[in-house]
């Protein structure tokens, strides 16, 4: 509880002993009066200071000014009691207001802890710390067990777990060594490191994180919008019914007194204030941003939320988001395999492609390089050089075409790397990027649960390929061999065939996808390996490149979206029942407060359990 909670908090203990203190003491009926407006300040002079600064600026009309009147009302009608319990039961509702929304900050701004306060940069043989904004890149820094990795970098010596849980949300350490990459904001646990940075302070992971967070809720929903607009035109017209319910009446019905009267129109203020719908509809998508945020989801404003409950046709990239992005030999075909694979692998041992990379992961023994002569690199084809002054080729079945070297195709689907030597096929290795474990009940639990209907590939890879990854997972469309302006065409044409109020989510991590990303009406980046002008352009970034995350994501903003109009249907559906009982003189002033402060409590409570996250919605 904050220092202003634990304040209010006494304030109302203090009004509840003086109100019962006032209702017992046989004191005169004056020393009664000074002794509840005392109580009546103390409970409610905040509300009252609100409502006077709200008109001198020119916004009369809102819930402090009904309070105020309403009370005042109650006052002239000598209803003491009534009028000190309408502002202490308002006060108990703001105070629920205010812890439950403490504890959605909390869960958000939980990230702030992220901001790292040092950095140790390594200078000669010197330690110094300095401020992360001092740091450049190539720079080497020192993170020590239990500090907070201040910038993304290289780990270049030490081995050691790192704990991501406030940027991915996995409770599991990672274990890291050097080569490694490191993201700023995450806890060193174990081992000393030595980080060479890749990126200064204000372009790291920490910091935009954090101008994520500060700016995800400026950014308002269609019913956010909605209750404002309500609001506005709601609380004028109630307060003309006021006025009218006071001064017609007794005009036209000569048994109803002008004072039975105004206390009605009181009791009608008093129910009328809508703070149930202004308080729990942004506390609802602040909670669901929380809870998101506490999974590794980062949604840049509650309006995606809304726009992601209603998402019919998901577009997937392919490389690094349905696949791992790392390519690997899946089989070698020849009669000496080993032979096949050290001629490769020797071939390529001058590139840094991720085809050269995964021929060199395979072959474990070390390159002897002297063994090779006059390599050339023919782009587009593959690599021609002399190994043990023998003449190799290493490439596609163009460059063999293009020797006239005779060769058994392959049948199998993936890259295929022919190996030739002396002008004579030895046969090829078939190299394919792993799609993800989890990719298969991904796309199955999009299309059960979240009701998905149109499940898309997008990707510049062969069309055999991409066939073949699409059957695997059960994707309901491909199209493959697409340059990247070709991707925001194709998507341009899959946005128009939605119908109203439908919308399309693109999912990408690469550089080619920021185009995409933000041309859809939802572009979730995958943020823990996805590029920056990816992550920039997405509108929801999951922090550990975890696919089965977007279910997570859609079934929370669906949760949250049934719980906000819960709280609307409630809250308007009880006003509306209670202002008719006000109005013929049934509900009392005790009513009232129900009716205000009671359905607002209701109404907070129910707002609170968008925090709670649940992986898969109950059905």
């Amino acid at each position: 509880m904050t220092k202003k909670e634990k304040k209010e908090l006494i304030k109302i203990i203090i009004t509840i002993f003086l109100l019962v203190t006032i209702t017992i003491l046989p004191v005169i009926d004056m020393i009664k009066l000074i002794l509840y407006i005392f109580t009546y300040l103390l409970i409610g002079y905040n509300v009252i200071l609100k409502a006077l600064r709200n008109i001198v600026s020119g916004q009369v009309f809102d819930e402090n000014f009904l309070m105020t009147i309403a009370t005042i009302g109650a006052f002239a009608t000598k209803e003491y009691t009534e009028a000190v319990l309408v502002m202490l039961l308002y006060q108990i509702g703001e105070l629920f207001q205010s812890s439950a929304v403490e504890k959605s900050r909390r869960s958000i701004t939980e990230l702030m802890d992220i901001r790292p306060d040092y950095a140790n940069i390594k200078s000669g043989e010197k330690i110094i710390k300095v401020s992360p904004e001092k740091v450049n890149i190539g720079d080497e820094i020192i993170v020590k067990p239990g500090e907070k990795i201040p910038l993304d970098g290289m780990v270049k010596t030490g081995e050691s777990m790192i704990d991501n849980k406030v940027l991915t949300g996995e409770s599991i350490p990672k274990r890291v060594k050097p080569k490694d990459q490191v993201l700023s904001g995450c806890i060193n646990k174990t081992g000393i490191l030595t980080i060479k940075v890749t990126k200064v302070f204000s372009e790291s992971t920490a910091s935009k994180i954090l101008d994520l967070v500060e700016n995800a809720t400026s950014k308002k929903t269609k019913s956010e919008n909605f209750i404002t607009k309500f609001a506005k035109y709601y609380t004028p017209i109630v307060v003309i019914l006021a006025l009218c319910l006071a001064f017609l009446p007794p005009l036209f019905f000569k048994d109803l007194t002008l004072l039975e009267c105004l206390k009605r129109a009181m009791t009608f203020l008093v129910i009328s204030c809508p703070c149930a719908l202004v308080i729990s509809v942004p506390l609802g998508f602040f909670g669901g941003l929380g809870g998101a945020s506490r999974q590794g989801i980062l949604i840049k404003g509650s309006n995606y939320i809304e726009l992601l409950a209603s998402t019919k046709t998901i577009v997937f990239d392919k490389t690094g988001t349905l696949t791992e992005g790392k390519f690997e030999i899946t089989e070698i075909k020849s009669e000496n395999k080993n032979k096949l694979l050290e001629i490769a692998a020797l071939a390529e041992s001058y590139s840094s492609h991720p085809i050269a990379l995964a021929i060199k992961e395979k072959y474990t023994k070390k390159l002897d390089q002297s063994r090779i002569e006059d390599l050339e690199e023919l782009a587009g084809y593959g690599i021609m050089a002399k190994i043990d002054k023998k003449a190799i080729l290493v490439g596609n079945e163009k460059l063999l075409n293009k020797h006239k070297i005779k060769f058994e195709r392959a049948k199998e689907i993936g890259t295929i790397i022919y190996v030739a030597e002396e002008n004579k096929c030895l046969g090829y290795i078939v190299i394919a990027d792993k799609i993800k474990k989890n990719a298969k009940e991904t796309i199955q639990k999009l299309k059960q649960n979240d009701k998905i209907t149109n499940v898309i590939m997008q990707t510049g890879d062969k069309k055999e390929i991409a066939e073949d990854i699409a059957t695997k997972l059960n994707i309901d469309r491909v199209y493959s061999e697409l340059l990247p302006q070709e991707k925001v065409e194709k998507l341009e044409t899959i946005l128009k065939q939605q119908e109203k109020g439908e919308n399309v989510a693109f999912v990408g991590d690469g550089l080619n996808d920021a185009p995409v990303l933000t041309r859809a009406d939802i572009g979730i980046a995958m943020g823990g390996l996805g590029s920056d002008a990816a992550i920039e352009a997405a509108d929801i970034v999951i922090m550990d490149d975890d696919i089965s995350k977007i279910d997570t994501a859609i079934n929370l903003s669906k949760r949250t979206i049934k719980i906000v109009k819960e709280n609307i249907y409630f809250a308007i559906g009880i006003k509306i029942f209670f202002l008719l009982l006000g109005a013929i003189g049934i509900a009392n002033m005790m009513e009232a407060v129900f009716a205000d402060v009671g359905v607002s409590i209701i109404a907070i409570i129910n707002s609170m359990r968008t925090l709670k996250i649940q992986k898969k919605e109950d059905n």
